[in-house]
């Protein structure tokens, strides 16, 4: 499977804040057991909290602001700046709130902007929350989110209109995978130069699919899409960390024996 004809990684992205623009990256170093850094390291709590972070723990995505249920975030730009930890959102081009993320000044400069822009869909005051080495994923393990641009492709042809492959806020997208081969990965390991990834899970598909991450308006059913023409609602696997070591776009992707 050398060159480029056959499996390879085309994009690496991480979502420093959950719901929030991702992070394209060339290359990233990833450890045994957990996800990529800064993946989903903040959420945004909507209203009232029972996020404990002296306490941390998995809390279904309905706690926090999220694309299935507030489209609006799709609409702002996130920029993060990993060296001093700052958030900057940008709608339209335009800076509109910035703020440090360690500190308590920095979250509420986030906070009050959240609070305005969101007012319609939030329960109570917006709060940033985050600890030490907790990552905000949608499911309770610590693990990365793969997809393949093919079965993109292959769902894009039966609804019959182009889907962008950030609809799926994936951290490694593939290619070179033939159309749904990777729906039986589930058991398996993948190798990534000397990274081993076990992948052991389907991604069952929620309705923030449904918002297109540019434009922010929700025009498509890809859930409903998916199980009227395949039976059902996944699309993408989840794999943990077995191996660490450096994944870089380009790289080809093989199934250890």
């Amino acid at each position: 499977m050398a060159g480029q004809q056959g499996p390879h990684v085309v994009s690496i992205y991480r979502y420093p804040i959950k719901g929030m623009t991702p992070e394209p990256m060339a290359r990233v170093l990833l450890t045994p057991g957990e996800p990529l850094p800064f993946d989903r390291g903040w959420a945004i709590e909507n209203g009232g909290g029972r996020f404990d972070p002296e306490a941390p723990k998995y809390l279904p995505k309905i706690n926090f602001v999220m694309l299935m249920r507030d489209e609006r975030l799709a609409s702002l730009e996130a920029r993060f700046d990993e060296a001093d930890k700052t958030l900057t959102i940008l709608r339209a081009g335009k800076q509109v709130a910035r703020g440090n993320l360690e500190t308590k000044l920095g979250r509420q400069m986030i906070e009050q902007f959240l609070a305005a822009y969101m007012k319609a869909e939030l329960r109570g005051a917006p709060r940033i929350v985050a600890a030490p080495g907790h990552s905000f994923s949608d499911v309770p393990a610590r693990c990365i989110h793969i997809i393949n641009l093919e079965s993109v492709r292959d769902l894009a042809r039966k609804i019959g209109k182009p889907v962008d492959p950030l609809r799926f806020r994936a951290n490694v997208i593939l290619d070179g995978v033939p159309a749904w081969q990777e729906l039986g990965w589930t058991g398996t390991t993948l190798e990534i130069g000397g990274v081993r990834l076990d992948v052991f899970k389907r991604t069952q598909r929620c309705d923030a699919t449904n918002v297109d991450p540019i434009t922010a308006a929700r025009d498509m059913a890809i859930p409903a899409n998916l199980m009227r023409h395949w039976g059902h609602s996944d699309f993408g696997v989840y794999a943990m960390v077995k191996r660490g070591g450096e994944i870089a776009c380009g790289q080809d992707v093989t199934q250890a024996a």
